[in-house]
């Protein structure tokens, strides 16, 4: 019997967060472990009108890529690639695998090649989903493997992620949009703001957001979401901040990352463990010293932390800066192959000052 979870996330997905309309083409893409989820999906995108593709994605074949492939075999980009960036209109990604650590032993150097290689599709995606040409939306399938990197049962991780995307199981969509307007209480305080400066442990940072606009993430670009963010103007950032969380980037988990920027570039940097990954990272093109980022994770049913971006980015009183790429639509210019996000809890005696006025303090908005 399938669980009515999956059915209603599903449905989410299609009808809310990416909103599929008749004649849209959506591409769907996953593992085959997550063939529940994908195939949930595809019927929905079916009785919303759209004509859906699945193209399976499979970490043991980028594994064999980066293994065996020659440097132009791993940075070829096939077209039907190009294709379903450039011409289609939705993007459902379906994330989950067997193995999370399957590519934790590629060199950078072969990751540095291939991100390169893909940078100009990342950009015609970010500039069409600024232009309202293109709709996206990244979504767990619950695997052994994921709850293992959260320490978690898979009946537990299962509950922990179905909890977190469908809070209300009778009215998904209600609860969702209920985000969505308070946190565009915090977007409409933040706009005309300047200057932000973030206080925490071994963190004293300071940037400015001036002209540069808030989104608020309500599940219509990730599922779970939860966030508020803007790309922060490129050399204005000072300062150092320390991750209490480690980031993990394509298999490779960096602890204990420790950052100094000064005029918006990162001048020094370390790690507690993969330092080297953390370096060669760094120097993949111009644009990733400098941030593309700045946000507040705003989901209070989002506690611990899970080794899975795609909700720890999310933890209710953490906030994360992304190195690399921007997002048009927030104003910003920086450009790069990469987008790595990074978090850092404030609970605990952190404050975010916004134009001289608190507006964090301890992991909640006091404004």
């Amino acid at each position: 019997m399938a669980d009515i979870r999956l059915e209603k996330l599903a449905d989410l997905l299609v009808n809310y967060s990416v909103a599929v309309k008749c004649g849209d083409r959506v591409a769907i893409q996953g593992e085959n472990i997550a063939t529940p989820l994908i195939n949930a999906v595809y019927k929905n995108v079916l009785q919303a009108g759209g004509y859906p593709i699945v193209m399976s994605r499979s970490m043991v074949t980028m594994e064999m890529l980066f293994r065996y492939g020659s440097r132009d075999q791993i940075a070829y980009v096939h077209e039907v690639q190009r294709i379903i960036m450039e011409k289609y209109d939705v993007r459902i990604v379906i994330l989950g695998g067997e193995n999370s650590k399957a590519l934790s032993n590629v060199p950078s150097d072969k990751m540095i090649w291939h991100d390169l290689a893909y940078a100009d599709l990342m950009k015609t995606m970010m500039q069409r989903t600024c232009k309202g040409e293109f709709r996206w939306v990244i979504a767990p399938y619950p695997t052994a493997s994921m709850a293992q990197d959260a320490e978690m049962s898979l009946c537990d991780y299962e509950d922990f992620v179905y909890k977190a995307c469908i809070p209300d199981l009778n009215d998904p969509v209600g609860y969702w949009k209920n985000v969505a307007s308070e946190q565009d209480r915090i977007v409409k305080w933040l706009d005309g703001k300047q200057n932000v400066h973030i206080i925490g442990k071994e963190t004293d940072l300071r940037l400015s957001i001036a002209g540069r606009k808030f989104i608020s993430c309500a599940g219509d670009r990730n599922m779970p979401d939860g966030e508020v963010f803007t790309g922060p103007v490129e050399n204005s950032v000072n300062g150092y901040v320390y991750f209490s969380y480690p980031a993990i980037e394509s298999g490779h988990e960096v602890d204990g990352i420790r950052l100094t920027f000064k005029d918006g570039k990162v001048v020094r940097a370390s790690a507690e463990k993969n330092e080297e990954f953390l370096f060669k990272t760094l120097d993949t093109d111009a644009g990733a010293r400098f941030l593309g980022e700045f946000a507040i994770g705003t989901n209070d049913g989002i506690q611990q932390f899970t080794r899975e971006i795609l909700f720890d980015e999310k933890i209710g009183g953490s906030f994360h800066i992304a190195l690399g790429a921007g997002y048009p639509e927030t104003g910003s210019t920086n450009e790069s192959a990469i987008h790595w996000d990074m978090v850092c809890d404030l609970r605990c005696g952190g404050e975010i000052w916004v134009d001289g006025v608190l507006m964090y303090c301890n992991g909640k908005f006091v404004i």
